[in-house]
């Protein structure tokens, strides 16, 4: 069972890719494969072993927890709160009041709604209204890490979301007390309320505890996949000790006692994220971790969609999208106009709120167990709802990104011009010498010096040119875009600067940095950067030197007249073609053969495909010869 949902997953991760050929989040895709590998279509995963996957719900969606809470920097955050505080209020009032009282007014067109008094249609209205005010934080931190967004808009969605997903449990909680009161005819219940708020005062309590377990799991002297394994285990067991507890607190105290995860996941993060020294090792944790993470909850999440619900109840599912939409409209323009945002974000500023998933489905799941005459068929309508909005509401979301401008996923790559082009990034002695040795190979080369006083140096071969700060515009005068290698030999802050606008705007495949703190190293290697460190490479050189003298001189070009070469196959003759038929001339060999950005291992029998980059080595006047047949 695990394994095939492992085969399932891993395809699922692969194929999803796809959809970002045609602008959809990698989720849409995560979520579409599931639901074709589940039960209601090819039946990969069947009926019987969704539930015994849940256990991977409780990781991924702690996991979720946390690193929402970890986006939750009040540093970075301080300059929004205005924002938050004001779009936050807006949809929750919005949401709840507009929409409890749209449902009312069209109650007789609800067929579980038309035939109960006012007083039941009155309370229904408003708990689907609490429902409607839940969103996804899984969805909308999976769209963020997919584009890379980052900026002011991101961290109010952020800030917003996670608020909300805490308040509307507090929301619903009160709402549920009052509607069974007034439908079950019960004189109110001080007890039940007061309970609530115990329970939400436990939960803040042992997320205050969660975090120094999490403190303890940071600081241990151990390998970084056994503390992620222990990071997840201690956000498994959070979710096993919430079922624990109110297991057996009917039998203590003849009440549900429910400590939600997700507020103590939350809160242990954000403590750990803003208080404690740990922040750097958890946010690499789940930098790391994440895609994998997404991957098994969103192809769960499609498998586990019960497509015959949303046959069954796709007309009124399709009203109650259509008013949950109208009224996040209103509630995000609104708060929008309030907090005095710029007018482009206010413009989209309800698509971030739009997904459902997790915490709607268990408020459905309450209502039907607390009301079992009508509550069934209410939680239908609302399932149908959230699957409606969870295909829906990631491209939403990425629209908004691309249009306020934080979307900084990777730039499409300028088609090769025939010219072989490196910029480099400060002007020193071991630039010069890479220039001017770049420039003897045929490579057009540019140093970019940041310094004044070198801004009228002249060298030989090799283009000079002075800028006063790195910025897009200025990349964008030196035609940067036309570069196939970015070499950064400046301070990390500059450098780290540059591979951002590299990667976001150019798809740039090859930038090289000179690294010069370790700690650093996670933020370029992230970006795909080929990482120098000067403290290290004179060793490793040395110790490939001693243990492999020939292959070493080889590719480091020091043999006479032999080099080696990166070639991109862009002749259309060459591609299926076999390496073994190449007709390669005798002092060359194939060394690699990378694809998709993944090296495979080259045989004989291996076909080359367009756009495959492969290494050869050989003699100069060879390798000029095979670059011109492969198309260069």
């Amino acid at each position: 069972m695990i394994v095939g949902f492992g085969i399932v997953a891993v395809a699922s991760s692969h194929i999803s890719k796809l959809f970002q050929k045609i602008h959809l989040p990698i989720i849409t895709g995560l979520l579409f494969i599931g639901i074709i590998s589940g039960p209601y279509l090819i039946n990969l995963i069947p009926h019987e072993s969704i539930p015994k996957l849940s256990f991977i719900n409780d990781v991924a969606l702690s996991f979720i927890a946390f690193a929402a809470g970890a986006e939750l920097y009040l540093n970075e955050l301080r300059s929004r709160f205005n924002s938050i505080k004001w779009i936050t209020l807006g949809q929750i009032i919005s949401t709840f009041v507009l929409s409890g009282i749209v449902v009312f007014l069209i109650s007789d067109l609800i067929p579980y709604m038309k035939d109960l008094g006012i007083i039941e249609k009155i309370s229904i209205s408003f708990l689907t209204g609490a429902v409607f005010v839940a969103r996804s934080p899984a969805s909308a931190i999976a769209v963020i890490n997919e584009l890379r967004a980052k900026g002011p808009f991101t961290q109010t969605v952020l800030g917003v979301t996670v608020i909300k997903d805490f308040i509307v449990i507090i929301l619903f909680g009160v709402t549920l007390n009052i509607s069974e009161t007034l439908i079950k005819g019960e004189e109110f219940n001080i007890v039940a309320v007061l309970l609530i708020i115990i329970e939400l005062v436990l939960s803040a309590a042992f997320g205050f505890l969660l975090h120094y377990l999490l403190s303890l799991i940071l600081k241990l002297k151990i390998e970084k996949r056994y503390k992620t394994f222990l990071v997840l285990f201690s956000g498994y067991g959070v979710y096993q000790f919430s079922y624990f507890i109110r297991h057996i607190s009917v039998d203590l105290i003849h009440h549900e006692l429910f400590l939600e995860p997700l507020l103590i996941c939350i809160l242990a993060s954000f403590i750990i994220t803003n208080y404690t020294r740990n922040r750097a090792e958890f946010i690499r944790i789940i930098n790391d971790i994440g895609p994998y993470i997404y991957v098994a909850f969103f192809t769960l999440t499609g498998a586990s969609m019960q497509l015959d619900v949303l046959a069954a109840a796709w007309l009124v599912a399709l009203l109650f999208f259509i008013i949950r939409l109208a009224t996040i409209i209103i509630g995000g323009y609104g708060g929008g106009m309030l907090a005095k945002d710029p007018s482009r974000f206010n413009k989209v500023g309800w698509m971030p709120y739009v997904t459902q998933a997790g915490v709607a489905l268990g408020l459905s799941t309450i209502i039907a167990n607390e009301f079992p005459e009508w509550g069934p068929e209410f939680a239908t309508v609302i399932i149908a709802v959230i699957v409606v909005n969870q295909f829906i509401g990631p491209p939403l979301f990425k629209y908004a990104l691309r249009y306020v401008g934080e979307d900084r996923s990777r730039g499409n790559l300028y088609e090769y011009d025939g010219i072989r082009d490196v910029l480099i990034f400060g002007l020193e002695n071991q630039s010069i010498a890479l220039g001017n040795q770049l420039a003897s190979n045929g490579w057009k080369t540019r140093i970019v010096t940041l310094n004044p006083a070198k801004k009228k140096s002249k060298i030989d071969g090799v283009e000079v040119i002075y800028f006063d700060k790195v910025t897009i515009e200025k990349l964008n005068e030196i035609k940067a875009h036309k570069t196939e290698v970015f070499v950064m030999m400046l301070t990390d802050e500059e450098n780290l600067q540059i591979c951002e606008l590299a990667y976001q705007y150019y798809g740039t495949n090859v930038m090289v940095v000179r690294l010069n703190n370790r700690e650093n190293f996670e933020k370029f290697h992230r970006l795909g950067a080929l990482i120098v460190e000067p403290a290290t490479a004179m060793v490793s050189l040395l110790d490939h030197f001693v243990r492999s003298p020939q292959a070493t001189s080889l590719l480091l070009g020091l043999q006479k007249d032999q080099d080696t070469r990166d070639v991109e196959v862009l002749n259309p003759n060459l591609h299926g073609v076999y390496l073994r038929n190449l007709r390669l001339p005798p002092d060359v060999i194939v060394l690699s053969v990378k694809r998709g950005g993944q090296m495979i291992i080259s045989h004989g029998y291996t076909r080359l495909r367009r756009n495959d980059i492969v290494t050869f080595v050989g003699s100069i006047e060879s390798l000029d010869n095979v670059s011109l047949r492969f198309g260069r």
